[in-house]
């Protein structure tokens, strides 16, 4: 695959420093690897903010341990693949890639954060996480002078969640004062319109019939509107493994920190419909979580990994399409499907919802907003001198864009310091 048209740069160029024996994936890794997108992850909130303890995960830990399952995710469809369907699977150092660079897009306080900018650029072609990962590696990050990153085009069909484009809202203007409540105002799962260029371009390969099948949507009625059906067969490992790395990791994290308790895991754990010696093996995995021997908890988190990545398998998701690439996905069977699926509602339930961590990301919110109000208020005085001109060569429908670009980038604690400045005296 690396001599197709999907290890192709948007740029077109092709040369190589003397000497350098790197494949395209490896390159693109080192790419994001080196990136000061993939540096601000280690001040971005994965769960809980940073600063309030110095030993859970954060987004750069975490993301580095998704690469770590992505590739052993790879590893075992390696050795359960037909020969015929082995060809297609990514390179490790493609998957790496895609897991490390997967969250950058993500704006400072975690999903608050992202339906905060949302709300405010409803009028403006809407904000979500995965859509801005694109803008950074595809425009953004100065790696080059036009195309960001310029990253291979299988890198970025595999950095797409959703392959489709973002409604158009056709809202009223919004009023002057901001929402208290932002639940309605979730983000439509999509690119943004401003950079179709970019989605046409990683499309470009498939077939109108394949583009049709892979671009085909739900229509929902309320908040975000659509969701897209179907990912690439990289996009759904690195999907998994994301998920795998925030339904065990995450909850380890809860169980050390005292935020989940044995109690907790019992009343929401349900494992009387998985078969017998699969219940059995969660009912010890369970016991051994909440050990005060340290080394029990660590080496069941290491079989609950285990469990799930071993499940994998390939399936055919889009049997009408030419294009493997599209055609396949990788799945979780049924039952450890399941079992992540409630870890994930636990990790949601336990931690996530708790009144602490929701009233920090209501204050979180309207701290983004009213940075995003004070940018836009007077932009070629409060903005920095480089994100000015950017504002300034901005065509007019963009301009807003550009200051959401500079809010999202922010780290936690660069945006809290920014609001302190702007409205505060404390610095």
């Amino acid at each position: 695959m690396a001599d197709s048209v999907w290890s192709e740069r948007r740029s077109g160029a092709e040369s190589m420093r003397p000497g350098d024996q790197r494949t395209p994936w490896q390159r693109d890794r080192a790419r994001i690897l080196h990136s000061a997108a993939f540096r601000r992850l280690q001040a971005k909130t994965q769960i809980l903010g940073i600063g309030q303890n110095d030993f859970y995960r954060t987004r750069l830990t975490h993301s580095l341990e998704a690469a770590q399952i992505g590739t052993g995710l790879v590893s075992q469809l390696r050795s359960k693949t037909s020969a015929g369907l082995n060809g297609i699977l990514p390179a490790d150092a493609l998957m790496e890639a895609l897991c490390l660079a997967h969250d950058i897009g993500h704006p400072p306080f975690g999903h608050g954060g992202e339906t905060a900018l949302n709300y405010k650029m409803l009028n403006h072609g809407g904000f979500e996480g995965n859509g801005q990962t694109l803008r950074i590696v595809a425009k953004l990050e100065p790696y080059t002078q036009q195309h960001g990153m310029d990253l291979s085009r299988r890198t970025l069909l595999g950095l797409l969640k959703y392959p489709v484009l973002q409604p158009q809202l056709g809202l009223a203007p919004l009023p002057l004062q901001n929402p208290l409540n932002l639940t309605p105002w979730k983000p439509a799962k999509a690119i943004f319109a401003a950079d179709s260029d970019i989605l046409d371009w990683i499309l470009a390969p498939l077939s109108d019939n394949d583009r049709s099948l892979f671009q085909q949507v739900d229509t929902l009625e309320q908040s975000p509107f659509i969701k897209s059906r179907y990912k690439s067969l990289d996009a759904s490992i690195m999907e998994l493994a994301d998920d795998i790395a925030y339904g065990v990791h995450d909850l380890e994290d809860a169980i050390v920190l005292g935020n989940i308790s044995e109690s907790q895991w019992l009343a929401n754990s349900d494992w009387d419909n998985l078969p017998t010696a699969l219940a059995q093996q969660m009912q010890q995995i369970g016991a051994a979580l909440f050990s005060h021997q340290h080394h029990l908890r660590k080496d069941a988190i290491g079989s609950l990994v285990n469990l799930l990545i071993s499940s994998v398998s390939l399936t055919e998701v889009l049997p009408g399409a030419t294009e493997p690439l599209i055609r396949y996905n990788a799945v979780l069977a049924e039952a450890p499907h399941a079992i992540l699926h409630c870890l994930k509602q636990l990790v949601y339930r336990c931690v996530i919802s708790r009144p602490d961590i929701q009233q920090s990301r209501f204050r979180c919110q309207n701290m983004l907003m009213a940075l995003f109000d004070a940018f836009c208020s007077d932009p070629s005085r409060l903005l920095p001198a480089n994100t000015q001109l950017r504002w300034q060569q901005a065509a007019d429908a963009l301009k807003t864009r550009v200051i959401c670009d500079y809010i999202s980038g922010m780290t936690d604690d660069y945006a809290e310091l920014m609001y302190r400045r702007l409205y505060t005296n404390a610095v």
